[in-house]
């Protein structure tokens, strides 16, 4: 797993190890079951905090991407692949047409979490 940090990013440190991992799961390099380097490891090698690598972690356990288990770490979750696939279809498929309205890009991604959000409390 290849993570690369760029310190002077708008994007926070945590967000950009969270985001490279996110990417892997999605893109099917980390798959279901598979461990994550040690936190601490991982920190040393990227030149962060522990404490910065456990932030992404959090992140995405509460994202539902991986379980953080004691004595074994951080385990991937991924979704199978069929329902990323049809996820990645109906994404598609909503980008496609939201373009259209002419919204910004943070507009859209705004009102997408805005609707997540309110999915998650039905």
């Amino acid at each position: 797993m290849l993570i690369r940090l760029t310190p002077d990013y708008a994007s926070p440190l945590h967000e950009q190890i969270a985001g490279a991992i996110r990417q892997g799961i999605l893109e099917g390099s980390l798959v279901d079951g598979e461990r994550l380097p040690a936190a601490k490891a991982l920190g040393e090698s990227l030149g962060v905090s522990l404490h910065t690598v456990l932030h992404a972690y959090q992140d995405l356990r509460g994202q539902g991407l991986i379980e953080l288990r004691r004595g074994r770490g951080a385990v991937v979750t991924a979704p199978e692949t069929a329902s990323r696939e049809h996820a990645t279809r109906i994404l598609d498929e909503a980008a496609r047409q939201l373009a259209g309205l002419g919204l910004s890009t943070e507009t859209t991604l705004a009102l997408f979490r805005q609707r997540l959000d309110r999915g998650k409390a039905s």
